[in-house]
């Protein structure tokens, strides 16, 4: 199974362009690009500056959510709750509805939504690790998305109607096993079938459409050239956008 990336690093390490990342604005959607990887330095980070550039050009105003950057808190407790419901037992789906009623969820946690009610488009980038997310972007799916805001089960106000109906969202992930390994028949079972519990269990449940995921495999053992040809191919989906 893919694991972090120390066990990827092989000598020498390869160094990617490095592209200073702003605020890019302009008259296109509203992009929301959640961001976890640790090292600015490396193929991830390459991806993350093309997208930077290529969606500036196209016209979009984009906001970069880089959780690693900003040391994001990945647990949800009852610490993310200024003002409980009920001060005797943490009951988080309940805290959540109350906080998005009130306000009175933590500043962090405000500010993401925010961003997330304010996008067009999430794209969420990640290094596939243990076939799933890195866990401090579990965290922001844990944090942020919370009942009452993008769902509302006890009024049915999931999938087809979930609140974010009407937004996209997109995977954009790299993995450090081929293409092979991760195939229907491969040794760790079909890549679409774990990015799912991201893209149907939480992309469509709470109204999202699912744009097609951009999967680089194999990407610590790429050379230059191959990520340059990654890199270009990356840009060319985000252009068809």
């Amino acid at each position: 199974m893919d694991v972090p990336p120390l066990y990827f690093i092989q000598p020498p390490l390869k160094i990617y362009f490095l592209i200073p990342v702003k605020t890019v604005s302009g008259d296109g959607m509203n992009i929301l690009y959640v961001y976890a990887h640790p090292e600015p330095r490396s193929f991830n980070g390459a991806l993350k500056d093309t997208a930077m550039v290529t969606l500036g050009k196209l016209g979009h105003t984009v906001k970069v959510s880089n959780l690693y950057a900003v040391r994001w808190k990945a647990i949800l407790d009852s610490q993310d709750f200024r003002m409980r419901q009920d001060p005797y037992q943490f009951n988080p789906a309940l805290e959540q509805i109350h906080g998005i009623r009130t306000g009175s969820l933590s500043p962090d946690i405000l500010e993401e939504i925010e961003r997330v009610a304010w996008a067009d488009l999430i794209i969420c980038q990640f290094p596939l690790w243990w076939s799933s997310m890195p866990a401090i972007l579990k965290g922001w799916f844990d944090r942020v998305f919370v009942q009452g805001f993008v769902v509302n089960i006890e009024k049915g106000q999931v999938y087809e109607r979930g609140l974010l109906k009407g937004k996209k969202a997109m995977v954009v992930v790299t993995t450090g096993a081929t293409q092979e390994m991760y195939s229907p028949n491969g040794v760790h079972g079909d890549i679409m079938h774990h990015l799912s519990l991201i893209t149907h269990n939480i992309f469509e449940f709470v109204g999202m459409t699912p744009l097609p995921s951009f999967i680089v495999f194999g990407a610590a053992g790429m050379t230059r050239d191959e990520g340059s040809l990654q890199l270009d191919r990356y840009k060319t989906v985000l252009e068809k956008l």
